[in-house]
């Protein structure tokens, strides 16, 4: 690794630390080039700003977390099972000690920072990278019936948010495994009712 390449790691890393104890607006540049060992002017050489010091951070932290394989729909194994499995991947990721790193780096910062609220908006993390284009295949072979995708992709993930990210994300009691599936399980059965061809038939 180049020596140019080794500062920017090192300025990375220590306002990764600090963005995580601190914030990002708590956190001065002085601050950042004593930790990772660098002049101030070093740090500006790699990154303009605080903020796109943080855009970069946050890629950075990104890289660190793993996101699975991309889910493709199949024919030959249930819906209702597929959406589960797909659940369970995106649940292993939202309580990953990697992802809620990123979470709380970001969350403070989301609200006074219009430009980062939209650029995360609009990047698709974990199984929102396949989500629509599965609900579409599925939709397409008959078995489901959605007329928004998009909107049912969100509505999917934000069931699985609301009971297991946000309560880890805020620091409340974690919910042990057979939650965790509970909570899988109805998030799927709510959603296999609302969209499900075979419900829509019996009704």
């Amino acid at each position: 690794m180049k020596q140019s390449e080794r500062k920017r790691l090192q300025i990375l890393e220590a306002a990764q630390q600090l963005f995580a104890q601190h914030g990002a607006q708590n956190t001065s540049m002085d601050l950042i080039a004593k930790h990772a060992e660098v002049s101030k002017r070093t740090i500006y050489n790699h990154f303009e700003t605080k903020e796109l010091l943080l855009y970069n951070v946050l890629e950075h932290m990104m890289l660190q977390v793993d996101q699975g394989d991309i889910y493709q729909y199949r024919p030959d194994v249930s819906i209702a099972k597929q959406l589960q499995e797909i659940a369970l991947r995106e649940v292993n990721l939202l309580t990953s000690e990697s992802f809620i790193k990123v979470a709380r780096v970001t969350f403070i910062e989301l609200l006074q920072d219009s430009t980062l609220a939209a650029h995360f908006n609009n990047s698709k993390v974990g199984c929102m990278r396949y989500l629509e284009t599965f609900l579409a295949d599925a939709v397409a072979n008959n078995a489901l019936y959605i007329e928004h995708q998009a909107f049912a992709a969100q509505q999917f993930l934000y069931q699985l948010k609301s009971f297991i990210f946000y309560p880890r994300l805020y620091g409340f009691d974690l919910t042990n495994t057979e939650e965790t599936d509970f909570i899988v399980e109805q998030s799927v059965a709510l959603f296999m009712a609302r969209y499900g061809t075979e419900q829509r038939a019996q009704d």
